[in-house]
């Protein structure tokens, strides 16, 4: 995991510099999008323990347990997730949907969630609630 800037601001970047994204339907430590919007909405996954690259504070990450035994990698609490339409380093067209029922923003280096959206990079769903 690593850092990305962009006209959002500077956030958390995943494998290949794909954007990371917070649910603020979650609950720190918990994760509550799964179905049709953890499809949408994959979330960051991991067999070990999470890596830290340059501008990521090592100690922030951890991860919780998803079902099927599988662990979602977390910074400062947070459950992390891509959004399937950015399919290249630099997308945010996540920024500021507020699919399944909530926002969805992307992730500064202190964790907070950055939350403004240009107009045009907003994302919608036809999806509807989240389980």
């Amino acid at each position: 995991m690593s850092v990305a800037r962009s006209a959002d601001g500077t956030y958390l970047t995943g494998a290949g510099g794909r954007a990371l994204y917070l649910w603020v339907a979650d609950g720190v430590g918990r994760s509550h999008c799964s179905g049709a919007c953890a499809q949408a909405w994959p979330p960051l996954l991991t067999t070990g323990a999470p890596v830290a690259g340059a501008g990521v504070a090592s100690g922030d990450l951890g991860t919780i347990a998803r079902s099927g035994s599988t662990r979602q990698v977390t910074y400062k609490g947070h459950p992390l997730y891509f959004f399937v339409a950015d399919r290249r380093a630099g997308a945010t067209t996540g920024q500021g949907s507020d699919s399944f029922g909530a926002k969805w923003w992307l992730v500064a280096p202190s964790g907070a969630a950055i939350t403004h959206a240009r107009s045009a990079a907003k994302a919608s769903s036809s999806g509807g609630g989240w389980s």
